[in-house]
């Protein structure tokens, strides 16, 4: 759109402006293209003719009112060329491509590709000989469909196996004419008959597709040398509605089990048994029973201690009988909340020979054979000490109730006619002792007896250590303290024992 005007050399205007109209006649010179690609089309084999495709679209830049921009579309070249060199058809005003050839020729399995590719020209001007062209690839994949069922390579397989051991035995073999890429080709095993104890089971393997059978729970020579087994394969889809499968779809797979050396068993395991501890030594504490598995070997069994912590058991070789070569011993560090533990070996007379273990648990019952001990041993005290109160003091035993507390404390007998200390019970466990008067600075050892509750009851004597020191300012100073001054009791009872012994 214009304005034109005439002006004089003076630059007056003469006439107009006037509006002047310029229409531009569109020319055929843009070519047809293809400008969503790439084209990439799914059909599934066995598809009726006519069956969609895909679209193809070209685009124009000319006038769309015009023939400049009228399009016609043609399969200018098919590759590969079979079954037919016409598998498809282009709508030529639409663009759709579409199937031509019968569902029985469009058999992904039978095609020598599963994937074709067209050169498809647009051409301007309605398809006249004097329109520009534009082409472009669309390819086509003849996706596959579920219409072969697997079949085992042979009806028969055959695996070995030794007795007690587990894992893959034997890879079963299937073939399938679809998709390896597919639901449709990959393989779903199941043991059908011939597992009642669930020792088998059967896993495909993602790679082959194979069938890997194993051994869950291991296999018994002696109850049974032989297994047969029904193995079924399917597809992870299901089959199309006119295949079914059959008979080559299952497969029968023999399985031997080898014999295999076994070693003895303890019946039962563990072995448990209660003795008193300080039982005499060559006590029997028990006899071991262990049998071979392997019945249809002749074999003899020898024991031998596996494992004895504290060295008190001993084994007959032949029969099994566990004695005792030490005193059992509850207070031992050997032995755990009252059990004493130890491991037996049975042997067989097998090449090599087998073994097995068996475990012992001993609870040892308490017997009072550990006097009381006192503590503490020590104590102090000051010479102008207001409170006399001089120590509480403590008894434990390593033995179990009823040959522990309530303890008896005593006190022996105080030389001299003047009495300087006393014991007073508290409770089952303590006892306090007092002074009766102050003490001049010197250490002195009060002889204590005591005695446990066991039947018959077991008695401690021991000593006291009482230091009685100076304290000034809170100080205490149990420095260079006067001779010590021993009961003259203990001493006595001392003298009076070294004689017993000499006669």
């Amino acid at each position: 759109q214009l304005e034109v005007e005439v002006v004089d050399m003076s630059g007056k205007t003469v006439d107009g402006p006037d509006r002047l109209d310029i229409s531009v006649i569109d020319q055929n010179d843009n070519r047809p293209m293809f400008k969503e690609g790439p084209y990439v089309g799914h059909v599934m084999e066995g598809s009726a003719t006519g069956t969609t495709v895909m679209r193809m679209a070209a685009f124009d830049a000319d006038d769309a009112s015009t023939d400049n921009a009228l399009l016609r579309y043609n399969i200018l070249k098919q590759t590969p060329t079979k079954p037919s060199p016409n598998m498809f058809y282009i709508d030529p005003e639409k663009g759709d491509i579409v199937t031509v050839v019968s569902p029985a020729l469009l058999d992904r399995e039978t095609m020598e590709s599963s994937k074709y590719e067209l050169v498809i020209e647009a051409k301007d001007m309605g398809g006249l000989d004097v329109g520009l062209t534009g082409t472009a690839t669309a390819t086509i994949l003849i996706d596959d469909k579920n219409d072969h069922a697997p079949e085992f390579t042979k009806k028969e397989f055959q695996a070995t196996v030794k007795e007690g051991v587990t894992g893959v035995i034997v890879n079963l073999t299937v073939g399938d004419r679809d998709d390896p890429a597919t639901g449709a080709w990959r393989a779903v095993y199941s043991i059908i008959n011939g597992n009642p104890g669930q020792s088998f089971e059967i896993h495909t393997n993602p790679q082959t597709n194979e069938g890997m059978l194993s051994v869950v729970k291991p296999l018994d020579y002696e109850i049974s040398a032989f297994h047969t087994l029904l193995i079924k394969v399917e597809n992870e889809d299901p089959l199309i509605p006119d295949i079914t499968y059959g008979p080559s779809s299952t497969a029968t797979v023999q399985i031997t089990v080898e014999d295999v050396n076994e070693g003895p068993v303890f019946h039962p395991n563990p072995m448990a048994v209660t003795k008193q501890e300080n039982i005499p030594v060559g006590s029997v504490v028990l006899t071991v029973n262990a049998t071979d598995p392997d019945t249809l070997q002749h074999q003899t069994i020898r024991y031998s201690v596996y494992k004895d912590p504290a060295g008190w058991l001993e084994i007959n070789p032949t029969n099994g009988t566990v004695g005792t070569t030490a005193v059992l011993d509850r207070e031992s560090p050997f032995v755990q909340n009252n059990v004493y533990t130890a491991l037996f070996l049975a042997i067989d007379s097998g090449n090599p020979p087998a073994t097995g273990t068996g475990t012992l648990h001993i609870t040892l019952e308490d017997v009072n054979d550990n006097v009381p001990s006192l503590y503490p041993t020590l104590a102090k005290v000051c010479d102008d000490a207001k409170d006399l109160r001089v120590v509480v003091l403590g008894a434990s035993d390593k033995d179990l109730h009823p040959n522990t507390d309530p303890f008896k404390f005593e006190l022996s007998k105080q030389s001299g006619p003047e009495k300087l200390w006393r014991i007073n019970r508290l409770n089952n466990t303590h006892a306090q002792v007092i002074l009766l008067q102050n003490l001049k600075k010197a250490n002195y050892n009060i002889p204590i007896s005591v005695t446990d509750s066991g039947k018959p009851p077991l008695t401690n004597a021991t000593e006291l250590r009482l230091q009685v020191c100076t304290c000034k300012k809170s100080k205490m100073d149990c420095s260079a303290t006067d001779a010590l001054h021993i009961s003259l009791t203990l001493i006595l009872l001392s003298l009076l024992s070294l004689f017993c012994k000499s006669f």
